[in-house]
């Protein structure tokens, strides 16, 4: 054995356990059972070596690069790998080269994997259709990102999608106690025992990435002193410590982001205060900006609530203001205070649909001018306008019936009032007074 195999030894005895410990054939596989189970699409396809374009997505730590290095073990093809993060046109240009190479010279196909492809721009990711088409490389794409959104979408209609999930509790406890058993890639070479309620707490904790579950159980492992026995005990009192915070991914900037605002906000319009305060505390608990949360629920209040509840919106802006002006974490207070009043407010979108349907009128419908008597007089005016105007407070009840809407429009009703809260009165009061329109 040379220096340089000697050197490649001992990197993986250092590397993580999360590295050390990820399978190298579908047999030692956990998890991910609705693609890659006995008998599924991608498993025959790894079998036989039959694999076409495919795109891997899902949350850190749920094994889609786990999966590449499985592909590359199974594969007489030629298997290069890069990471978007880092990589560059050169490096996709290299790439496309050697695939030519290997099929032109050895009749081999390449399967190149791009880790984090989302993190490459549109003119990187274009370089790699034409030899995605033409058969020249099998593209296999790993990312955290919606690929509809994130990838190209000629690559990704060349391409079959595959969403991996979080790993459920009992996945993640099978991977620790297979990392404690395995005396070669674990931890198994250490005189170590945890206990079934650190794992528990720890299985639990992760979220579902494997990645961080590992990596806390290492951290665990070589920090804590073993006893007078000899013996390293983890206890629950050390796995807590090892992972205190639940790891929830939550990419600011990413899907996850808008999966968890889009749940958050049909929860208040769905009027279920436990639900939209769970989706508030994972955003807080999250880091996410208490700025941006206060802005949607300012945006909930008037679109979902509207006229049913005018006090919403003056609520959900004095929470705004508060959370401004106190900051967290005691500014989750107020902003916990608007979001159960207005998921338990009555609903109305009459608003929205009322400045929707203008906004509509005003860039379809071309008008030629506004009704004369409604026009500003101004100083010496000798053009008629103002001329004819009814002044609504000199007629009983301060109301006097009159077109306001200029002709083109004078039979549009946009604002229609529910029959809920608020608007109910607002409705009956409305009726009274509108002109009847067609």
């Amino acid at each position: 054995m040379d220096i340089f195999e000697t050197n490649r030894e001992t990197h993986k005895k250092t590397a993580p356990l999360a590295a050390r410990m990820r399978p190298s054939d579908l047999d030692g596989w956990v998890g991910q059972k609705h693609i890659i189970g006995k008998n599924t699409l991608l498993y025959r396809a790894i079998k036989a070596d039959r694999l076409a374009s495919l795109v891997l997505y899902g949350p850190p730590g749920t094994g889609k690069t786990t999966l590449a290095r499985i592909i590359a073990n199974a594969t007489k093809s030629v298997f290069t790998q890069i990471n978007a993060t880092s990589a560059g046109i050169k490096d996709i240009q290299k790439a496309i080269s050697d695939a030519k190479a290997a099929l032109e010279l050895y009749a081999k196909r390449t399967i190149l994997f791009i880790d984090e492809i989302h993190r490459f721009n549109k003119t990187q990711q274009d370089a790699l259709l034409p030899f995605v088409e033409d058969g020249t490389l099998v593209l296999i794409g790993a990312t955290t990102e919606n690929p509809y959104f994130e990838v190209n979408k000629a690559l990704v209609s060349r391409s079959m999608i595959f969403e991996l999930f979080p790993l459920a509790r009992g996945e993640i406890l099978t991977l620790l106690k297979r990392a404690l058993n395995d005396e070669v890639k674990g931890l198994g070479y250490l005189p170590i025992k945890a206990s079934d309620d650190a794992l528990d707490f720890l299985s639990d904790r992760a979220n579902g990435d494997a990645r961080a579950a590992f990596n806390a159980l290492e951290l665990a492992a070589l920090t804590t002193e073993p006893g007078t026995n000899g013996q390293i005990m983890i206890d629950l009192e050390v796995a807590s410590a090892c992972i205190q915070k639940r790891t929830l991914f939550f990419d600011k900037n990413g899907d996850n982001h808008y999966d968890t605002i889009s749940a958050f906000i049909k929860s208040m319009r769905g009027s279920d205060p436990d639900a939209a305060l769970y989706y508030l505390a994972r955003m807080i608990y999250a880091g996410e900006d208490p700025k941006f949360i206060a802005r949607r629920i300012v945006i909930c209040a008037a679109e979902d609530v509207g006229n049913a509840d005018p006090h919403a919106l003056l609520v959900a802006q004095a929470a705004a203001h508060a959370v401004e002006f106190i900051g967290l974490p005691e500014g989750r207070i107020p902003l916990a205070q608007a979001v159960i009043y207005i998921a338990c407010a009555p609903k109305s979108n009459a608003t929205n649909d009322a400045i929707v349907e203008a906004m509509r009128d005003v860039e379809n419908i071309q008008i030629k001018s506004l009704p004369p008597y409604l026009r500003d007089p101004g100083f010496g005016n000798t053009l008629g306008h103002g001329e004819g105007y009814k002044y609504a407070h000199d007629y009983p009840g301060h109301y006097v019936r009159q077109q306001y809407l200029p002709d083109e429009v004078k039979d549009r009703i946009y604002y229609r009032p529910s029959e809920n809260g608020v608007e109910k009165k607002i409705k009956e009061s409305l009726d009274k007074v509108r002109t009847p329109r067609n």
